[in-house]
């Protein structure tokens, strides 16, 4: 839950608290490139381990293809990394606030609607 109070009343929001679109923007765009189940897969393995194409395509189970779309998709929205050795280029989750709230936010997710341990 956020710290922000809610008031009793939208007319007592201050104007100036409420977000512009322009502002929203960048969020809309990360949260569209992570409604892709494929995609948040992705991501979410990229953000504890480093791999090539080849080796997220095995693991994932897709085409190479498939998986190139969505790393390009990630790169261009900042939210992975990239480095080349040799022929191989290696992923990992960009070390930026928002991939690290995202990454937190799907842990967040996952472990309320799939819990392990038993609790809630």
């Amino acid at each position: 839950m956020s710290d922000c109070q809610r008031p009793n009343r939208p007319e007592s929001l201050p104007p100036e608290h409420i977000p512009r679109v322009e502002e929203l923007q960048t969020v809309s765009v990360l949260f569209k490139q992570l409604s892709d189940a494929s995609r948040l897969r992705i991501f979410w393995l990229l953000c504890h381990c480093e791999a090539c194409g080849t080796e997220l395509s095995a693991i994932v189970e897709m085409t190479p293809p498939a998986v190139a779309h969505h790393l390009r998709l990630l790169r261009s929205s900042h939210l992975l990394v990239s480095r080349r050795e040799g022929k191989e280029v290696y992923y990992r989750a960009a070390d930026t606030a928002q991939a690290q709230a995202l990454h937190h936010m799907i842990e967040e997710m996952v472990e309320i609607s799939c819990p392990r341990d038993g609790r809630g």
